[in-house]
C-alpha cells in the first residue's frame, strides 16, 4: 500500500498514533504509518496547541511534495482551531454554531478544497485522506472551485 504520515498538534496525539492507530493500519497494508508534529513543536517551549494554518499547510505541501508515495492526514483538536484572523483554519469560522459533526464535515472540506487546490491539477486527492475525499459533493466541489496558487 502506501506510507501515512499523520499531522499532529501534541504529543498525546503523537503517542496515539503511534501506539494505537500505527499497528492497526500497519495490518490493514499500510507501508508505515507516522506522526509528524506540526510547527516544530519539539522545539517550542509549551509543546502541545494548533499553529496557524498557513504553518501546517506549508508542511503538509512538504511532505506531499517531497514524498510521492506518502499520503497524509492530520489529528487536530477541532475545539481549538482558530475561526477568524491570520491564523484562521479554513472552514473553522462559517462552522461556528454548527453541530460538532458538521463543524468537522465543513472544516476537512474546506481543508480538502484548500490542499488539493494550491497542490495543482495533476494532485491525486487519495493522498490527502479526509471524510471528504470519499465524497462525490466533495470531489466535485474541490475541482470546480478550487484555488489555485
Amino acid at each position: 500500500m502506501t506510507r501515512l504520515l499523520v499531522h499532529v498538534e501534541g504529543e498525546t496525539e503523537e503517542s496515539f498514533v503511534n501506539m494505537i492507530l500505527a499497528p492497526h493500519l500497519s495490518e490493514l497494508g499500510y507501508l508505515s504509518v507516522s506522526a509528524r508534529l506540526i510547527g516544530n513543536a519539539r522545539q517550542r517551549e509549551r509543546r502541545g496547541g494548533i499553529r496557524p494554518w498557513e504553518a501546517v499547510r506549508k508542511e503538509i505541501f512538504g511532505h506531499l511534495r517531497n514524498d510521492p508515495g506518502a499520503a497524509a492526514t492530520t489529528m487536530i483538536d477541532y475545539y481549538g482551531l482558530p475561526g477568524g484572523g491570520p491564523g484562521a483554519w479554513p472552514g473553522r469560522g462559517c462552522a461556528g454554531a454548527s453541530s460538532v459533526t458538521e463543524k468537522a464535515a465543513a472544516v476537512e472540506e474546506a481543508l480538502c478544497r484548500d490542499i488539493a487546490g494550491r497542490m495543482g491539477a495533476g494532485f491525486d486527492l487519495s493522498r490527502f485522506m479526509c471524510r471528504c475525499t470519499s465524497s462525490k459533493r466533495c470531489s466535485s466541489a474541490i475541482t470546480s472551485d478550487s484555488v489555485r496558487e
